[in-house]
C-alpha cells in the first residue's frame, strides 16, 4: 500500500500542468452526419492520432489523468434484458440478488478511493429506475461521499424530473446513462426500454443541472457504422456529455454474448480517436475491458484523448487492473492523476 500511494503522489506531482484552450463554439458541433463520422474511422491510423491528440492539447493537459472508482451498492436482481450484463434477472451468471449497501460501508470505500488517488466516486444500483423511496439512502451517500472532497457520479437506470432535482439537491455532480449502441443497433441488444428511454433519461438529468455521462459499449457484434453511429447520437445532443465512457465488453458466461467475438484493438483506439475529434471538450473515458488490452493499447488510447480510467480492481461485476499496476503504467508514461475537483467538469 505503500509503494502504491507514493506512486500516485509522484503521479500527481510530476511536472506542471498545462493550461487549457477555451472553448471553440466552431469545434463544438451538434450537427455530425454518419458519413462525416466514418471518414474519421477511415484515415490512417497515424493521421486519426494526430488529429485527435492536437484537439485534446487544445481543451486538456495532455499529461493528467483523471482517476475515477466505481462500487456497485446494489448488485443484481435487476429486470433488464442488456444482452452484456451479468446482473440482469433474465440470465444465469452466477450474480445473485442482493440489498443495497448500508451508507457507513460506501463511505469508507469512498475513503480508501480516495487515498489511493481517485478524484470521482461513483455508485451503481442494478435497477431499471430507482423507486423514490429508494433515493433516501442514495442521497445519505451521495452527500457522505461529497463530504470528503470527491466528485460525485451515480448510475442508476432511467430517471423522473423530480428524482433528478432531489440528487442534484443532495450534491450529485454527474449522472450516468451510457447509450449502449447506436439507435439502428439498439433493439439487438436491448429489448425492455427503448434508446429514446436513454435519450429521455439523459435530457432530465441535464435540465436538473447535472452533468451527464454517457457512452457506449464496444465488441458487441456491431459495425462500425453503428460505432460511428454512437458517437454521432452523443455528439448531436443538445449539450456534448461532460463525460464519455467508451467500454470493450467484457463477455459474461450466461449472458447472451459470452461468446461474442473480441473487437480489434485498433479499432477501439479509431473509437476513442474519433470520440475526442467530435467532443473536443468532453472527458474521454477509458472504462471497462482494460483487463483485455496490453498497456500498448492503452498507452494509445492515451494518445488519442482518452483522459480518465476507472481505478480499482472491479467495475461493478467484471475485473479491473489493480490499482497498483495502473499507478505504474501512468508513472511509465510520465502522465499524473488529477486533483479532485468536486462540482466541477472533468
Amino acid at each position: 500500500m505503500g509503494d502504491m500511494m507514493g506512486a500516485t503522489r509522484r503521479l500527481r506531482n510530476n511536472g506542471s500542468a498545462a493550461g487549457t484552450a477555451p472553448v471553440d463554439k466552431a469545434e463544438i458541433r451538434h450537427d455530425w452526419t454518419i458519413g462525416e463520422a466514418l471518414s474519421l474511422f477511415e484515415l490512417s491510423l497515424n493521421d486519426l492520432l494526430f488529429r485527435a491528440h492536437g484537439l485534446y492539447r487544445r481543451y486538456f493537459d495532455a499529461n493528467e489523468v483523471q482517476l475515477s472508482t466505481l462500487l456497485n451498492v446494489k448488485t443484481g436482481g435487476c429486470p433488464e434484458d442488456c444482452r452484456y450484463c451479468a446482473q440482469s434477472a433474465r440470465y444465469q451468471t452466477g450474480v445473485g440478488a442482493a440489498k443495497i449497501m448500508d451508507t457507513d460501508e460506501v463511505v469508507v470505500a469512498a475513503k480508501r478511493a480516495k487515498a489511493i488517488g481517485a478524484g470521482r466516486f461513483c455508485i451503481g444500483a442494478a435497477w431499471r429506475g430507482p423507486k423514490d423511496r429508494d433515493l433516501d439512502r442514495i442521497v445519505e451517500m451521495i452527500e457522505g461521499i461529497k463530504a470528503l472532497g470527491l466528485e460525485t457520479c451515480a448510475t442508476l437506470g432511467m430517471l423522473t424530473p423530480a428524482q433528478a432535482k432531489r440528487l442534484k439537491g443532495a450534491g450529485l455532480d454527474y449522472y450516468n446513462h451510457n447509450l449502449d449502441t447506436s439507435k439502428d443497433y439498439y433493439a439487438n441488444i436491448i429489448t425492455t426500454r427503448t434508446f429514446e428511454d436513454r435519450i429521455e433519461t439523459l435530457a432530465i438529468v441535464r435540465q436538473a443541472g447535472i452533468n451527464v455521462c454517457s457512452g457506449g459499449i464496444l465488441g458487441m457484434g456491431e459495425a462500425r457504422e453503428d460505432r460511428a453511429g454512437l458517437l454521432v447520437a452523443l455528439a448531436n445532443l443538445e449539450e456534448h456529455p461532460q463525460s464519455v465512457p467508451i467500454n470493450m465488453l467484457v463477455p459474461i458466461a450466461g449472458t447472451p454474448l459470452a461468446d461474442a467475438p473480441p473487437i480489434d484493438p485498433f479499432e477501439f483506439v479509431r473509437t476513442i480517436g474519433a470520440a475526442r475529434i467530435m467532443m473536443p471538450a468532453s472527458v474521454v473515458r477509458l472504462a471497462a475491458g482494460r483487463m483485455e488490452m496490453d498497456e500498448g493499447i492503452q498507452a494509445l488510447c492515451l494518445f488519442a484523448g482518452a483522459n480518465s480510467i476507472f481505478y480499482g480492481d472491479r467495475l461493478l461485476t467484471t475485473p479491473n487492473p489493480a490499482e497498483n499496476d495502473d499507478a505504474k503504467l501512468l508513472e511509465r508514461l510520465g502522465l499524473r492523476a488529477k486533483a479532485a475537483e468536486a462540482g466541477g467538469e472533468g
